[in-house]
């Protein structure tokens, strides 16, 4: 049989499998297996109905509850849309889509028209970067209307070679080696990582960009930024180009994010293992650090052309990324700030919420196989006046979860001196916790998670959301419970309430809101409410968005032709009342795309979403030809010869106005 082509993003995907976890910590599996009795569930006394209604008993039964006289109307009216794939972008009846801005548009003044035959890197390093992954809207202080104006951040995460350059194909296969990239190449590569900032204004009911605008700002791999908290400074964050350990040029591979209270943009560092190579000795003081995070990757060819990104010329390179950085959007100005105090793993994102009491509390997922969900919280209260807030997030204590059997959760501190976070295994300072947080969770007993990626709080109910993509290193004896099948490929939603309605408490209660997949197959154990339409399913949740009313949206990543018979989007999932665990297809990404950074305005108007890698080839079909600039899955969003297709923010509102959704 024919192998499946591996398309970039499932290169990273199988990068994800690989255990990099080699703790004996419980996985989330084990602890809901552990609520309920294994040897009637193994023993197939239950059926997968029965499985599923004791994982999530309010999910199964919300159908039944919605139909009965008096329940209340769906938060969700809107027409659902048809699930399928093809091209084109799609949105549900009732709604526009338009692009706002492509790869290759410009950001800054003095910025060329896009020419995809004769890039550069100084033309990239004033236009949009390429797949945009978190997006975030900040209201123009003075506006007349906040959610007609304001600046949009966005991240730019990784490349694809193959689709970008002309004549090139893939590039980090074996046989190929990098043999087609030279320095120009690379150097184009680092323009475009990073994040834009650019100005936005909604007139007469269209999103535009605001040419030239005083705010623009393209932050690349190549940025000058300050290394900030108990890390800053660090022997382990040293050197030749910065013997003092605090400045370091660039951020790479910045997934999801979030804004804050104060007004800043936070982005977060997540695959930093790509972009090294080389090969550390194993008595190298690096390396069971740097194995733990599956460095170097060699995926890209940076390390050839730039000596910082060799693990064996700059050996604590790599150390200075996988951390939160915090940015001020309104000052073009302002220096980048590594937030070191907020740990360093794959960061997925950085939602944040004010506490009981004032302090800020910020959710993080580490987007890997069986690895954990942490939470920061500030030392100090949020002050009302912003510039009192710009160090707030050098100072507090990072936690892990542990999901117990019983329903209940304890946020776990990653101290030094506490339990085992000491000399004795390795941890000297706060800064080694921080630098190995995985580690130092290793050791504190942590729940293994599913690939935990985006962690959002909703203010409206108090109650916490995890998007757990999927696990597909599962093996079949494995099955239990939470994962009744062997080969975890839809992931499922875990929410959790924070003790007192107080996201800094220690403890929580947990369930599954919802287990992910076909509901029609009933191997698959899916447990979507019987509302939910053969439209409205979905798998492989990865980020989300809570709008103003507390609505939960879910953006998805995986989906494709072969597997699922539909393209990644967004779907909106009612989360409480009768209602609760039914879905409905809400918009949807041309072929080969993924669904990034979902974002509202404050009033709900406008719905702002990210398509990254347009026009690869559908991962899972074994006959797919390969993706390359000359033949992509789809031209999208420009459909020219000659255009590859172009990663891009795209702007969802109702028709003749109104909150989106309704």
């Amino acid at each position: 049989m024919t192998e499946p082509m591996r398309t970039r993003s499932q290169a990273a995907e199988d990068g994800e499998d690989i255990g990099a976890n080699p703790s004996a910590n419980p996985t989330f599996g084990d602890v809901v297996a552990a609520r309920f009795d294994r040897r009637d569930l193994l023993r197939g006394l239950l059926g997968v109905g029965a499985i599923a209604a004791v994982v999530t008993p309010r999910a199964l039964a919300a159908g039944a509850a919605q139909a009965a006289d008096g329940a209340p109307a769906p938060l969700f009216p809107f027409t659902e849309l048809k699930a399928g794939t093809d091209e084109r972008h799609h949105v549900a009846p009732g709604h526009d889509a338009e692009v706002l801005i492509r790869w290759g548009d410009p950001v800054l003044p003095g910025a060329p028209a896009f020419d995809p035959q004769n890039q550069s890197a100084e033309a990239q390093a004033k236009q949009f970067g390429y797949n945009n992954d978190f997006v975030g809207y900040f209201p123009m202080p003075g506006a007349a209307d906040p959610a007609a104006h304001g600046l949009l951040v966005v991240n730019h995460e990784y490349t694809n070679e193959e689709l970008m350059f002309p004549g090139l194909g893939r590039q980090d296969t074996k046989g190929v080696a990098f043999k087609g990239m030279n320095q120009a190449l690379v150097d184009i590569e680092m323009a475009a990582h990073g994040g834009s900032v650019i100005e936005v204004r909604r007139v007469d009911g269209k999103w535009a960009v605001v040419p030239d605008s005083p705010y623009a700002r393209r932050i690349t791999a190549m940025t000058p930024m300050t290394i900030s908290g108990p890390a800053a400074g660090s022997e382990r964050m040293r050197t030749q180009a910065d013997p003092a350990g605090r400045t370091v040029l660039g951020m790479i591979n910045n997934c999801a994010g979030g804004t804050t209270p104060w007004g800043t943009w936070l982005t977060c560092e997540e695959n930093i293992n790509y972009y090294f190579s080389g090969k550390l000795p194993e008595d190298a003081p690096e390396a069971k650090n740097y194995k733990r995070l599956g460095l170097p990757a060699n995926a890209y060819a940076w390390g050839r052309f730039h000596e910082r990104f060799d693990v064996t010329k700059e050996p604590n390179e790599a150390n200075r990324f996988g951390w939160v950085v915090e940015i001020d959007p309104f000052d073009p100005t302002s220096t980048p700030v590594k937030r070191t105090a907020m740990g360093r793993f794959k960061h997925e994102g950085a939602a944040g919420i004010v506490a009981k009491g004032g302090r800020y509390v910020v959710y993080q997922g580490d987007d890997q196989r069986f690895d954990y969900v942490y939470k920061f919280v500030t030392e100090a209260a949020v002050a009302a006046d912003p510039k009192a807030n710009r160090d707030i997030l050098d100072r507090g204590t990072l936690h892990v979860a542990r999901f117990d059997a019983d329903g209940r959760g304890t946020w776990l501190p990653l101290v030094h001196g506490t339990g085992p976070l000491t000399p004795e295994n390795g941890f000297a300072s706060q800064a080694d916790v921080l630098i190995e947080t995985r580690l130092a969770a290793d050791l504190l007993g942590a729940t293994k998670m599913d690939r935990p990626e985006d962690v959002e709080a909703n203010p409206k109910t108090g109650k916490v959301y995890v998007m757990l993509t999927n696990n597909v290193s599962r093996k079949a004896d494995q099955a239990d419970a939470a994962n009744p099948r062997g080969d975890n490929r839809f992931g499922h939603i875990v929410e959790f309430t924070p003790d007192g309605g107080d996201h800094a408490a220690r403890g929580f209660g947990w369930e599954i809101l919802v287990r992910c997949g076909d509901p029609s197959i009933a191997a698959v154990g899916a447990t979507f409410s019987s509302a939910t339409t053969r439209d409205g399913w979905f798998g492989m949740p990865d980020n989300c968005s809570v709008d103003a009313q507390g609505r939960l949206w879910v953006a998805t990543d995986g989906n494709s032709a072969s597997k699922t018979g539909r393209a990644d989007g967004v779907w909106a999932m009612e989360t409480e009342g009768a209602g609760r665990g039914t879905s409905k297809h809400f918009f949807r990404v041309p072929n080969g795309a993924e669904l990034c950074g979902p974002y509202f305005t404050p009033d709900d108007t406008t719905f702002f979403v990210a398509i990254q890698h347009p026009g690869e080839a559908d991962e899972e079909d074994p006959n797919a030809a390969p993706a390359t600039f000359e033949a992509p899955a789809t031209r999208w969003p420009d459909f020219r010869d000659g255009v590859p297709p172009r990663p891009a923010v795209v702007a969802i509102t109702k028709q003749g106005g109104g909150r989106v959704g309704t």
